[in-house]
């Protein structure tokens, strides 16, 4: 049975099969069992998301290292916690968990493009998700400050600043090793 989101309790713990019922268009995640609405992105987050998926798939294809996909895609790393961030590379080895529907666990790395309405989400939230469930890669975009931040898990399993640019300059990326992108290429 399908449902529509004003008809389920206030205070309920939502799941992945929940998840899957909605039957309105809006774009949601599952954060620690709450529904979150996620705004509309932005013609210059699109724009960025763009450029930066342009930029990961020639080099992904060219290393034959994986795949890369961008949102609307849910990653349910836990039946609680369905997320869909902006970009996802997955590793050749690691394609299994891409499923028909969904990616089932972490992929090797994520990028969120920040909005003003999701600066907390994505720069707390959703990083220290990650940094739970095992994303080894995270990617943090700063439209406005025209910067990157790559962060890498650790060997402790916590993340630390592997690369970042503002302005000018280049990212690099552990995960996807050789990978270097330059700003100028992103913020035009």
């Amino acid at each position: 049975m399908t449902v529509a989101v004003k008809d389920r309790p206030k205070g309920k713990v939502w799941t992945y099969e929940d998840y899957l019922r909605l039957t309105d268009d809006k774009r949601y995640e599952v954060i620690n069992g709450r529904l979150e609405e996620m705004p509309a992105p932005t013609p210059l987050h699109q724009d960025i998301v763009g450029r930066i998926f342009l930029l990961l798939s020639a080099f992904i294809l060219r290393e034959n290292a994986g795949k890369v996909l961008l949102s609307p895609i849910d990653v349910v790393l836990e039946d609680r916690y369905v997320l869909q961030p902006d970009i996802v590379f997955i590793s050749k080895d690691r394609l299994g968990i891409i499923s028909e529907k969904a990616i089932m666990g972490p992929p090797d790395l994520v990028v969120e493009i920040i909005s003003p309405a999701t600066v907390r989400r994505d720069t707390v939230v959703k990083k220290s998700i990650y940094e739970r469930f095992g994303v080894r890669e995270y990617w943090i975009v700063y439209p406005e400050e025209r910067a990157i931040e790559v962060w890498v898990l650790n060997d402790k399993g916590k993340y630390e600043i592997f690369s970042v640019a503002e302005v000018e300059g280049k990212v690099k990326s552990k995960v996807l090793e050789g990978l270097e992108i330059d700003l100028k290429g992103i913020f035009k």
